[in-house]
């Protein structure tokens, strides 16, 4: 008898231009298809922030800063293999408002593009999705 998967802990982000967000369509086994924010796994002995700034870097080539924790999401799925995310969604700007978005993992995402708040692609990756249908908005209020 095999033990239960263990929970895997992913950080995604926020990153924000205007009234925008960057989104990219997965093409991973997990949510394949579903607009999502760039992130990825937490590496052990990893913070939140470098996760952040690592993965957004590694996706996008983008540099970011100002990294916060807007909210955490619980997703279970049972396919295409059972899987429990714990999602801390962070929001940060970018290091330089003029960078453009790279999609440096073709392999895992189908580009990155930027859509309007009010008029997000469908579907959501679940996290995502999660954090929408709990009110989340990552736009600071000023």
């Amino acid at each position: 008898m095999s033990s239960p998967p263990k929970p895997e802990v992913g950080v995604g982000v926020f990153l924000l231009k205007g009234k925008k967000v960057l989104l990219g369509r997965r093409r991973t086994t997990v949510g394949r298809g579903t607009f999502a924010l760039p992130g990825g796994h937490l590496e052990f002995g990893e913070s939140f922030e470098e996760c952040a700034a690592r993965e957004v870097k590694e996706e996008t080539g983008l540099d970011i800063t100002g990294t916060e924790i807007v909210t955490v999401t619980n997703n279970v799925y049972l396919e295409p293999k059972p899987l429990q995310m714990i999602a801390v969604l962070m929001r940060a700007k970018l290091a330089n408002p003029n960078q453009t978005p790279i999609n440096l993992e073709p392999e895992k995402c189908d580009g990155w593009d930027w859509y309007d708040w009010n008029d997000l692609p469908k579907p959501l990756f679940g996290p995502l999705e999660t954090a929408i249908l709990c009110g989340v908005d990552p736009f600071p209020v000023r």
